[in-house]
């Protein structure tokens, strides 16, 4: 959606190593944001966007407005059923349709052969693997490690709404996850002690306002009581009127703790 950072630029360089030609879409799609959600202010930033794709080499950038997206009286939505009601689905009613709507769109009109995402909104990525599965589009969804600032803090656009004071207390996030990443890098497997570690480090953040704190299959979303064969700790919260979300893969933790190639 436009206010590229390094994150973002990830995708690129993901893209750029694995095929001839890439293309980046931006637009602020108006349908995946509810009726009291930031779509008004959200940054639009598309001069210094370009700059920046120029930059890495990138083919084409595709800018549509919200009139070609939505012809006048369109009333055809995808969604997805199960995965797309949970996590930001039930935080966010009608936001994951709104992302399956507008990917599915843009696929139909630029036909790739892979399509990159990033791991910070998982639950976008498993909504969007699922819809590839069941609409048997001929492309392949790549999911890509989320990019940290030096501090832990994952990269997202709405971080420039942060004050100075709400920037140190939403690293909150990701000193939760890192929490229960050490108990599972000691060998515990159950899900309860692991959300109990992450309550903890989040009720001594008191600025801090959970939406979400939870375990799951990182592909159905649905919660899980063990992560012995894999699994996803998921947080969202506010910080301010800010909500932001962090996510780590089970996989991608080693007996030292996270592995740093996922940052």
């Amino acid at each position: 959606m436009g206010a590229l950072h390094v994150g973002h630029l990830s995708l690129v360089r993901a893209s750029k190593a694995t095929c001839e030609i890439t293309a980046v879409s931006i637009f602020v799609n108006p349908t995946q944001f509810g009726p009291n959600e930031d779509l008004a202010k959200y940054p639009r930033t598309f001069e210094s966007d370009c700059a920046l794709l120029e930059a890495e080499g990138v083919n084409l950038i595709f800018a549509p407005s919200v009139e070609e997206m939505y012809p006048a009286g369109a009333s055809t939505w995808v969604e997805v059923e199960g995965e797309g009601d949970r996590l930001e689905g039930a935080s966010r009613p009608g936001h994951l349709r709104g992302v399956a709507t507008i990917v599915s769109k843009l696929f139909h009109i630029v036909a790739p052969t892979h399509a990159f995402f990033g791991q910070k909104d998982a639950a976008q990525l498993a909504v969007l693997r699922k819809m590839v599965r069941d609409l048997r589009f001929d492309l392949q969804i790549v999911g890509c490690p989320i990019v940290r600032e030096p501090d832990g803090l994952a990269l997202s656009s709405r971080n420039r709404y942060l004050s100075p004071e709400e920037r140190q207390q939403a690293l909150v996030l990701n000193r939760a996850l890192r929490a229960a990443s050490e108990l599972v890098a000691a060998g515990e497997t159950s899900s309860a002690p692991l959300l109990a570690a992450m309550r903890e480090v989040f009720a001594a953040e008191p600025s801090a306002r959970v939406d979400y704190i939870a375990i799951v299959d990182p592909d159905s979303l649905q919660p899980i009581e063990d992560i012995t064969r894999r699994g996803m700790l998921a947080v969202a919260a506010y910080i301010g009127t800010t909500r932001l979300l962090d996510n780590l893969l089970t996989a991608q933790i080693t007996r030292s703790g996270i592995n740093r190639r996922e940052s």
